[in-house]
């Protein structure tokens, strides 16, 4: 599923002041609410991490697995939603994803044992992956091209938005549990409402999708053309030439080529070397440990002696540095470049991870770090996530959907894309245990992967700023 097709001048003009911009605004922000379901339900789980090992009596090893297996999930629904979506339409497939939304949260919030647990958190990884992929796609395929760009942020606002909202209800149902996890409250526990609320956003997301219409190019596909005209004079404005639009369209899909894998192959088992470098992004924007902040950082909190209703504040504190770090690197990103902006990213993740190194290493007094530690970690933590966010957060998808050559994008994004949740993975399922081995230790191996991706930007990395798509090479 592609939606890259680029009108020809006069049409751009044509669609420059669209009729009825605030009705796309509403489709829009609609579609992107699978974006917020995707970052709410993948740091939901932040909330429940300690009350699970409790409730379970689980060492780290399987409390890792039960937190990661919702990424084997993401990684399915990611690579079969574009089919998905193709065959039965974009509509449809949000609807399924709705419904898997929904079904996650009520079978997450009342399981009756810990593999059943494990299998919701699957089903809610696979409506993620689908997220991820019909959102941004759909709503690229909605958007007026001189609107395109800024209507395509909110996913990426809409994802750091929900890990916001996550954090703060599960704060908020641990303040009426009274700083007790595991507290009941109805004959539940608190952590079972947190991955419970959920239902709420998955529900309005499956109503949303019932009151906008069909990407017109997907209708194109199935040869419903007059409906297709009708979505396009909704969206881009009747004044424009509705068969000239559709015969642009056409003509865009009927040039596609549909990348394969044994088009990025430079040898007979070997990428070609644009292709590493795209992983090589993926690779390195994961193994800083940003997601340990996500999955992890109230039981981290906790583990180093703050009390479980501060910890869950900082949890939410953080997802607020998030949101203005993703705004700065929206602002910036088409002003002063990709490479600069993810050069300072990386300095400033490597400094700021080499304080919570120190910090960590310090030992605890009656169960707690000592009070000058303690302070560096928290500063240090919140500088991380900033750092992130108004760098390699964004970056690293801007780069990934302008660097490839026409004639291998989709499949290049695609390997690119599995390499970065095979990364989150593996730092998601490794973390408790290198935890428990040294948690200082753990943040040095971070530390270290934020200061090699600066050689490796300075090496690889060209700059896509201003660049037509044509142009990459």
């Amino acid at each position: 599923m592609t939606s890259t097709e680029q009108p020809p001048p006069a049409s751009r003009g044509r669609q420059a002041h669209p009729e009825h911009i605030g009705h796309v605004i509403f489709i829009t922000a609609a579609a992107a609410m699978g974006g917020f379901l995707f970052g709410y339900d993948s740091s939901v789980i932040n909330g429940a991490v300690e009350a699970i090992r409790d409730r379970y009596d689980i060492g780290s090893g399987t409390l890792a697995q039960v937190i990661a297996i919702a990424l084997i999930g993401c990684a399915v629904g990611a690579a079969t939603a574009g089919r998905i979506a193709d065959r039965i339409g974009r509509i449809r497939c949000m609807q399924i994803a709705a419904v898997l939304f929904t079904a996650s949260a009520i079978g997450s919030a009342l399981p009756f044992a810990l593999w059943d647990l494990a299998f919701w958190r699957i089903i809610g990884g696979f409506a993620i992956g689908m997220a991820s992929v019909i959102g941004p796609a759909y709503i690229a395929e909605v958007s007026p091209a001189a609107y395109r760009g800024r209507l395509g942020s909110f996913q990426q606002a809409a994802i750091v938005i929900g890990i916001a909202v996550s954090q703060l209800v599960n704060y908020a149902i641990l303040q009426l549990a009274d700083g007790n996890q595991r507290g009941e409250m109805l004959g539940i526990e608190a952590w079972q409402w947190m991955l419970g609320v959920m239902v709420v956003p998955a529900v309005l997301y499956g109503l949303l999708s019932f009151a906008i219409p069909e990407s017109p190019r997907f209708l194109i596909s199935v040869g419903k053309v007059d409906k297709a005209k009708e979505v396009l004079g909704e969206v881009e404005g009747h004044k424009i030439d509705l068969d000239a639009r559709v015969a642009e369209i056409e003509l865009a899909m009927r040039r596609e080529h549909k990348s394969a894998f044994k088009d990025l192959l430079g040898g007979r088992f070997n990428f070609l070397p644009i292709v590493w470098v795209g992983i090589g992004l993926s690779l390195f924007q994961q193994f800083v440990g940003i997601n340990v902040v996500f999955y992890y950082s109230a039981a981290l909190w906790q583990s180093v002696g703050i009390d479980p209703a501060s910890s869950f504040f900082y949890s939410f504190t953080t997802s607020i540095i998030n949101i203005i770090g993703t705004v700065i690197a929206m602002v910036l990103v088409d002003r002063v470049g990709r490479r600069p902006l993810a050069l300072v990213g990386s300095a400033g993740m490597a400094i700021a991870l080499a304080f919570e190194a120190w910090a960590f290493s310090a030992d605890l007094v009656d169960g707690k770090l000592p009070s000058t530690q303690g302070a560096v970690a928290l500063i240090a933590a919140h500088v991380f996530v900033l750092f992130f966010a108004l760098s390699w957060g964004v970056v690293v998808w801007v780069l990934l959907g302008e660097m490839f050559p026409n004639r291998i994008r989709a499949a290049a994004l695609g390997v690119a894309a599995s390499a970065q949740w095979i990364a989150n993975w593996v730092i998601t399922v490794s973390f408790p245990s290198l935890a428990d081995w040294s948690l200082s230790g753990t943040y040095i191996i971070y530390t270290f992967f934020a200061a090699l991706s600066i050689p490796f930007v300075l090496l690889f990395v060209k700059e896509t700023k201003g660049k037509a798509l044509e142009e990459m090479g």
